[in-house]
Parts: structure tokens; C-alpha cells; sequence
């Protein structure tokens, strides 16, 4: 890995692939802890929490939160199976990379289109979660669906610019949000706790309590408990990001793996604590802020006071601003790896990495325009984060399980290396569990009609990938039958 470390610390503007490798665009700059900051900050959990706790309290009630732990063990098991898959293939594009190279270019582009159109659509979800459940209850402007949009606008501009600026600033800014993020949930965990334990602002039976949510057949199969899971499944995904920044990663092989499986205990574990206090100390106001816009916020205000809520909402808005930074990069990132292999229209331009330092230009532009199109599209939409969050929800769902599949029905493809992330005994078991987790999940998000908006968000995306697939496949069709060697990038 020296070599090509040394290599990649040179400037190169050019973008051409070769039969010998991938040249290098990306200055190694993120180290174990910038790795795992990726990762968590995708997560969010402040992000996450702020945006879902209203719809669960308005399809499940408090109760809703025990399905947290749950969700966060088979995310667990599926993220170990990835970590196989990132370790074996360290590159930039992660599932699109994987099927390419065990399967065909063909497979491996359907998982770049559908991971594309999941990033373009999650970080307008969580810029709509900044404007609705933090910014604008910070600034006491009242929330309407014009508003919203063009504040979720003008965040994706301004994250656009500094991805293409530089990859340094935006990294020590995510340092800082994590950092800042991590502080603050484990200050509110403790100052909420107080206040209910000491002060009876709380109530230990909202932990068990349905709230305005009938019990008939509270828990039965896709009943309202299980719908719940949105919460996890929503907040729980993009942890993958770390293995899309693996070219710009010391030690990916080893580093990236570990930091999504950290990122997601961490969260996990600190998400548990904070809806358990939260929930607590909603007291006796379920009704009231179940169908308030940011009920998360108003707990901090009742239990703390207004200033120290003010304070939080701060330092929450950092975060979830960090959290979409993280993602537009992602896709970025994304795009360019697609790009670099002559898989996209226009991918001269989608693969010009100006600087090593910063960002492709032409591809973070993409995706933020594609971002700001779906916005446009929810603009007039009262309920457009409810929406939002059900499309966001969907996707990673069908990523995950295909990507799981894929790992299975290639296994004898895998070629070891003595640096290889592995899981020894573990791996059938892992394997095994994460296949159990996301058939559960995939008949939670499917089955149901509660989720039509983003069962019709991933046809309608596909039905756009047709079009592409076939201009690439017009065009393009010999790039579209090979891939470029691996050679040091193993």
C-alpha cells in the first residue's frame, strides 16, 4: 500500500482509465477516526431521532422506540457482511464496485443507479429535517412546506460547494459535528435524565404506552409495532459511506470495516439511551406532541428551559448539516467512480477531479442538482418528510439485501489476502443473521400500504435508470463489458 500511498499524494487531473488500474485522483487524507466520523455522521442519530420520533409517535406510540435495539442488531449483522466486501474490493462506489467485479458490469451498474438515486434522495431528506425539526424551531419561524423547500434548497448549494472546494475543510468540519454530536446526546441523555428522575418531569409508563394508537393487534405481524421500525431503518443506514472514501482512506482493508461496525454500536447504544429519556419525558403530553412537527425539540424545551434548548438545537443543526454533507459527498463519490469506468453519459466530464484535495467537479454538481429537482417535487407538500422519509427507508433496504445476496452467491469467488477483514467461525452465522433481519425488513417496507409514496419513489427511479442504462448501452457498450484491473488498490 506504500506505493500507491506515495503515488496518490501527487497531482492528477487526469481521469483516464487503463487495462492496468485506476490512476490516482484522491490525496489518502482520512485516518481511522475521519473514517469512522464518515460513517457515524451518515448515521446521525441526531439527525435520524429528530426527523422519525414524530411519525412513530403518530403510528406507534412510545413503545415504538424498543423496536431501536432490534433494528440496530440486524444492521449490525449486515454491516459485518459488507465489511468482507470492502475489505476484499477497497474502492470508491462499494456495491457498484463489488457486483461488477464478482458478477458483471451490468449488475454492478443496476447497484450504482439504485445507490445514486437512494443518496440523491436521503440528503434531501435530511436537509428537510434541518429546516423542519431544528432550524426553524431554533429561529421561531413557523414551518410551512414552501419554506421548507427552499431552505432545503439553498443547504444543498451551499453543501454543494464545499465538497467541490475541499476535502479537508469538509472533513474537519464533520470532526466537529461528530464530536459536538456525540457531546450532545450524551449531555441531553444525562440532563433529561435528571430532570425526570429529580425534578417529575417525566413518566416512567410512557415507556410501555401505545399513546394514541389502538392495541388491537398492537403487535401482530406488520401491526403498528413493527411499523415503528422506521425509526431505526431510517436513522441506521449509511455507514457504507466509509468504504465509499476507501481511495481516500489509510489502511482501508482493516480501517474501513471497523469503523462501520463502531459507527453503528455507537449510535445504537447512544440512540437507546436518548429515546428512553426522551420518551420519558414527554410526562403527560403524549397526545399533544404527537402531533406537534418537531416533538423531540419541545421535550428538550419542556424538560430544560429555553435557553438550554436553544443551545442544543444549535449544536443539533451542525450535525444534521454535517450528516448532509456526508451524503451529497457520498454520491459524489459515487458518480465519479461510475464515471471513471465510462458507465454514465457525459463521463469525461462526470470524471474530472481538479484537485486531489477536492472534490470531482461536474459529479458533486449532479448530484446536487438531482437532489434539488426532487425538492422541487415535494414543494407544495405539507407532509413531504413523512414522504421523504419512507422513500429514504426503502432503498438502503433493497441495497442491503441485494448486496448481502450478492455476497453469498460469490462467496467462492474470493480471492484471500493475509490483510483481508474476516470473521473466522463467525461468518455463516453473520451471514445467516443478516439475511433473517432484512427478509423481516424488506415484508415491514413493502407489504404495507403505509409506504406506496416510496414503493412508487424506487419505480419511478428504475424506470429513469432504463433510460440511462439504454444511452450507456448505445453508446458506451464496450466500456460497459470490461473493468479496469485492481492491481494496487489490493
Amino acid at each position: 500500500m506504500s506505493d500507491y500511498k506515495a503515488s496518490a499524494q501527487a497531482h492528477c487531473s487526469s481521469t483516464t482509465v487503463g487495462e492496468e488500474g485506476y490512476q490516482a485522483q484522491f490525496e489518502r487524507t482520512l485516518g481511522k477516526f475521519e473514517s469512522f466520523a464518515v460513517a457515524f455522521s451518515f448515521i446521525s442519530i441526531t439527525t435520524g431521532l429528530f426527523a422519525t420520533y414524530g411519525s412513530m409517535l403518530a403510528s406507534s406510540g412510545p413503545v415504538g422506540i424498543w423496536t431501536w435495539p432490534i433494528v440496530t442488531l440486524g444492521t449490525l449483522l449486515v454491516a459485518l457482511v459488507f465489511g468482507l466486501l470492502a475489505s476484499k474490493i477497497p474502492l470508491s462506489g462499494f456495491s457498484y464496485q463489488w457486483a461488477s467485479r464478482l458478477v458483471n458490469p451490468v449488475l454492478g451498474w443496476w447497484f450504482g443507479w439504485a445507490s445514486f438515486a437512494f443518496l440523491a434522495i436521503v440528503a434531501v431528506a435530511v436537509d428537510y429535517s434541518l429546516a423542519q425539526v431544528a432550524l426553524f424551531p431554533l429561529l421561531g419561524w413557523e414551518y410551512t412546506a414552501a419554506a421548507g423547500a427552499s431552505t432545503t434548497v439553498a443547504l444543498l448549494v451551499v453543501q454543494m460547494l464545499l465538497i467541490i472546494w475541499s476535502t479537508p475543510i469538509l472533513t474537519k468540519i464533520n470532526n466537529m459535528a461528530v464530536g459536538a454530536e456525540v457531546l450532545a446526546v450524551f449531555g441531553l441523555i444525562v440532563a433529561i435524565g435528571v430532570a425526570v428522575a429529580f425534578f417529575g418531569k417525566g413518566n416512567a409508563s410512557n415507556l410501555v404506552s401505545t399513546g394514541i394508537i389502538h392495541t388491537d393487534n398492537y403487535y401482530g405481524w406488520l401491526g403498528p409495532f413493527m411499523l415503528s421500525g422506521l425509526l431505526g431503518a431510517f436513522t441506521l443506514v449509511g455507514w457504507e459511506s466509509a468504504a465509499n472514501l476507501a481511495e481516500e482512506t489509510h489502511n482501508p482493508k482493516q480501517v474501513v470495516p471497523r469503523a462501520m461496525v463502531n459507527a453503528i454500536l455507537v449510535s445504537g447504544v447512544l440512540g437507546t439511551l436518548f429515546l428512553i429519556v426522551v420518551s420519558l419525558g414527554l410526562g403527560d403530553h403524549i397526545e399533544e406532541l404527537t402531533k406537534s412537527s418537531a416533538p423531540v425539540a419541545d421535550v428538550i424545551r419542556m424538560t430544560l428551559g429555553e435557553v438550554f434548548s436553544k443551545i442544543v438545537l444549535v449544536v443539533v443543526c451542525i450535525a444534521i448539516f454535517a450528516c448532509g454533507l456526508v451524503i451529497m459527498t457520498s454520491n459524489s463519490r459515487l458518480i465519479h467512480a461510475m464515471a471513471r469506468d465510462g458507465r454514465l453519459p457525459f463521463s469525461e466530464k462526470l470524471s474530472v477531479v481538479p484537485r486531489p484535495t477536492g472534490g470531482p467537479l461536474w459529479a458533486t454538481v449532479l448530484a446536487g442538482v438531482v437532489s434539488i429537482a426532487i425538492v422541487l417535487s415535494f414543494y407544495t407538500s405539507p407532509d413531504a418528510l413523512t414522504q421523504l422519509l419512507g422513500a429514504a427507508t426503502l432503498f438502503p433496504a433493497l441495497l442491503y439485501s441485494g448486496t448481502v445476496l450478492l455476497y453469498i452467491f460469490t462467496r467462492h469467488k474470493h480471492v484471500h489476502h493475509p490483510d483481508d477483514f474476516t470473521l473466522g467461525k463467525w461468518e455463516w452465522p453473520v451471514v445467516a443473521g443478516a439475511c433473517i433481519w432484512l427478509f423481516v425488513e424488506m415484508c415491514v417496507f413493502i407489504i404495507p400500504s403505509d409506504f406506496r409514496v416510496a414503493q412508487m419513489y424506487v419505480l419511478a427511479s428504475m424506470g429513469v435508470g432504463v433510460l440511462v442504462f439504454l444511452s450507456v448501452w448505445i453508446n458506451r457498450r464496450k466500456q460497459l463489458e470490461r473493468m479496469p484491473a485492481l492491481g494496487t488498490y489490493l
